[in-house]
């Protein structure tokens, strides 16, 4: 049976496992600056691999790994791929992250904080 605490109930363990592998394939660096591109609108891999600096094959490797996780979709606009993210709190959830550590960048050093929590 699921807990409440503060007004929230636990969510489920099979809940918890999507969220960690959503979280896991976002840990990447390269995966998250295409889904941060993404999330500004839709794009072919040419583009995404020229914006993120990224090998072509490379990118491609990556968004066929979103594409299976679910996270990203795409369509055919004649003998292109177009890309696209189609949820949008997975949007939400990305700029908010980048956003804030961007805007705590100017301030401090994030990147020393983290490592001191471990990560």
């Amino acid at each position: 049976m699921a807990k409440i605490v503060g007004g929230f109930q636990d969510p489920s363990p099979e809940v918890l496992a999507e969220a960690a592998a959503a979280f896991g394939l976002l840990a990447s660096a390269a995966r998250l600056h295409i889904m941060w591109a993404l999330s500004q609108g839709e794009s072919d891999v040419t583009h995404l691999a020229d914006r993120v600096g990224g090998a072509l094959p490379a990118v491609s490797q990556h968004l066929a790994k979103l594409k299976l996780a679910g996270l990203v979709r795409s369509r055919r606009e004649g003998r292109r791929q177009v890309y696209y993210v189609d949820d949008p709190d997975i949007v939400t959830v990305v700029r908010v992250m980048v956003g804030q550590l961007t805007a705590r960048e100017t301030s401090s050093a994030p990147s020393d904080r983290l490592r001191e929590a471990g990560v």
